[in-house]
């Protein structure tokens, strides 16, 4: 037996090992300066992780995350979509394109995202909550056209004034933590 092949074998497990780290360290930096709200400081860190490791799903994820927080919403929209399309068994990209949709009105779409994220991770709290919020602001929507259509419908006056009280608990939906972690692959 030869010694040589092992020891290459051995070393480029060190490697990967001090590679691994450096990665872990890169986007552990990124969490916390976006924690910090340094979101300049964030975006370096996860674009060098990415410039590493560019199919990295949770550094992409948290670029996304970085990039919405910048206000940059069409880039963080461009990073979810494409997340949905490369890792469909993941259900934070529905769930943060869903935030985005929200946030511009379209509420059936979102919907349609955050039942997505749903049947990808059945135990997602955040998405159930999201998808609450959803159906409290379409309901808004259904029972303030009901009473346009109808003024003297007491009912739908009351329910669109309950259907107020429950956004105004809830105004947003939330994006999915910037500490997303793939499961782990079924084969």
């Amino acid at each position: 037996m030869r010694m040589a092949p092992i020891l290459a074998l051995l070393a480029g497990m060190v490697a990967s090992s001090a590679l691994l780290a450096q990665v872990v360290d890169e986007l552990a930096a990124a969490r916390a300066a976006l924690r910090s709200g340094d979101t300049v400081a964030a975006a370096v860190a996860v674009d060098r992780h990415l410039a590493r490791n560019p199919k990295d799903p949770r550094g992409r994820f948290l670029k996304g995350v970085i990039l919405t927080e910048q206000g940059s919403s069409g880039e963080a929209f461009d990073v979810f979509f494409v997340l949905t399309q490369d890792h469909p068994e993941f259900a934070e990209p529905y769930n943060n394109l869903a935030v985005i949709y929200a946030a511009r009105g379209e509420y059936a779409r979102a919907r349609e995202l955050l039942e997505s994220a749903i049947r990808v991770n059945p135990e997602y709290a955040t998405a159930f909550e999201n998808l609450g919020d959803i159906y409290a602001r379409l309901a808004s929507q259904a029972y303030e056209k009901a009473a346009k259509l109808d003024t003297a419908s007491r009912a739908a006056h009351v329910k669109l004034a309950l259907a107020r009280d429950l956004m105004n608990v809830s105004p947003k939906p939330r994006p999915a933590d910037a500490a997303f972690t793939p499961p782990p692959r079924r084969n």
